[in-house]
């Protein structure tokens, strides 16, 4: 089966689910564009009604939700229950803000000039999430929450290891009150997604993944002259300036790496550190890493969890190796992690050249990497020597001198004393191969909206 539950701590498939049908597909979509047919006329207090209610259901049934997360891709209970948390404050966000973000704006006029320009915005229709599993709910708010209540309609295809957490969001708005064909999963083929994109009813798609599944669905859209956005990869940076309180910027670090499991597109990834006091962060850091706890994710002592699946450890222990061939010092920490289950030793890489060919690949999971810098202007040079540029922080003692900095560094977005992270009023985006377009905030319920400008003219007015 292409959909399966697999519990990564046990490695036990506990679920299968088959591929849905040609003809079942068709029907998801007949649905969907009848549903966007009067959903797209509804009022903006009825959308929020059912936004709501997805939000409070959320939250009144947060650990059965978040146990399914655990079960499927291995997060921590603790932070299961966080994104639960974090989905529905979405979902409410958006409700509460949709018909100011989207209210109709008049354009000033020009001196001497008579009329009156507005622009509208309006919702294009049914729109295609593709979506992956690290963040099975949050990833599906992000999408669902603007753009539901910017009146367009979803279908998702979510990632073929979570598919028991993608079956609950569908049911979610169900049982929210939302008309069939609003939400809608679906188990689909690689095959399928591409006839969908090319479905002339489909109008928009929103991708978060790989960047290799991202350059297939951005030319597949581009093709087909259909408006994407395409959330990727990350290497982000972490800059520990010699000013820094180091024993509280290891403990940001480590959070910020290990979030998740580390599985975390804005995970700190590459920790740059100041000449002066890269000795003293260096051995602190491993101390912390090496102080992880692995276990059951269920249980409340355990700060390791395994990976999402026994692949994906297996292929970040092929990237440490070759890591290791290439000249850097791979240093494994902490007790051994089980023997079974889809565990990584914790791991902090250093002394990594530039010509290592690590020294610019994505690292999901329990690995860190630390970059020593001359000074701040070298830290610089080396957070923006990367083919990504999603997200980064910066910490220090003199914020001026942060943010100052922070605006020379080539991603989408720089925090200043802490890790990168989300939250619905911020916008959330990267450049170069980070992808391109907007979540969250504002900036999210814009990408599909269709901005019409209607002009009115006297009729006796001067061409």
């Amino acid at each position: 089966m292409s959909y399966a539950s697999t519990n990564p701590f046990t490695n036990r498939t506990v679920a299968t689910f088959r591929d849905i049908t040609d003809h079942e597909l068709d029907n998801v979509v007949v649905q969907a564009q009848s549903t966007f047919e009067s959903w797209k006329n509804v009022p903006f207090a009825e959308r929020t009604h059912v936004m709501k209610r997805a939000a409070v259901l959320l939250r009144d049934n947060a650990r059965e939700y978040a146990h399914l997360l655990t079960l499927e891709m291995g997060k921590l209970f603790s932070e299961s229950l966080g994104e639960v948390e974090l989905s529905a404050s979405i979902l409410e966000y958006y409700a509460d803000n949709a018909e100011t973000f989207l209210a109709p704006r008049t354009l000033p006029s020009a001196p001497g000039e008579t009329g009156n320009a507005v622009v509208h915005s309006e919702p294009l229709g049914i729109l295609l999430g593709i979506q992956p599993w690290n963040f099975p709910y949050y990833q599906l708010a992000r999408v669902a929450g603007p753009n539901l209540m910017a009146g367009n309609v979803v279908i998702v295809k979510h990632a073929s290891i979570v598919p028991q957490s993608a079956a609950a969001f569908e049911k979610l708005f169900l049982d929210a009150g939302a008309p069939k064909g609003l939400y809608s999963n679906v188990y689909a083929t690689k095959e399928q997604i591409s006839s969908l994109i090319d479905d002339p009813r489909v109008r928009g798609v929103a991708l978060t993944g790989s960047e290799q599944a991202g350059a297939i669905v951005a030319a597949r859209a581009g093709k087909n002259l259909k408006k994407s956005t395409i959330e990727l990869g990350g290497t982000d940076a972490l800059i520990v300036l010699a000013d820094a309180d180091i024993d509280k910027t290891v403990q940001w670090a480590l959070w910020g790496r290990m979030n998740n499991g580390g599985q975390c597109c804005v995970a700190s990834m590459r920790i740059i550190v100041e000449e002066s006091v890269a000795d003293e962060f260096t051995a602190k850091f491993l101390d912390a890493m090496a102080g992880l706890n692995a276990g059951d994710p269920l249980l409340v002592t355990t700060t390791l969890p395994p990976m999402s699946s026994q692949s994906a450890a297996d292929n970040l222990r092929a990237q440490a190796k070759i890591a290791r061939e290439h000249g850097a010092i791979v240093t494994e920490v902490g007790a051994p992690v089980p023997s079974s289950g889809a565990f990584m030793q914790p791991t902090v890489i250093t002394e990594v050249s530039s010509d290592n060919p690590v020294y610019d690949m994505e690292f999901f999971g329990p690995v860190a990497l630390i970059f020593r810098a001359a000074d701040a202007e070298d830290a610089v040079r080396i957070a923006n020597d990367s083919s990504y540029g999603l997200g980064g922080s910066i910490f220090t003692a003199d914020i001026e001198r942060g943010q100052a900095l922070a605006q020379r560094i080539d991603t989408g977005m720089v925090f200043v004393n802490h890790p990168t992270w989300t939250r619905a009023d911020l916008p959330f985006g990267g450049v170069k191969k980070s992808g391109y377009g907007h979540e969250l905030s504002s900036s999210g319920i814009e990408e599909f909206v269709n901005k019409k400008l209607i002009n009115t003219v006297p009729i006796d007015a001067p061409a």
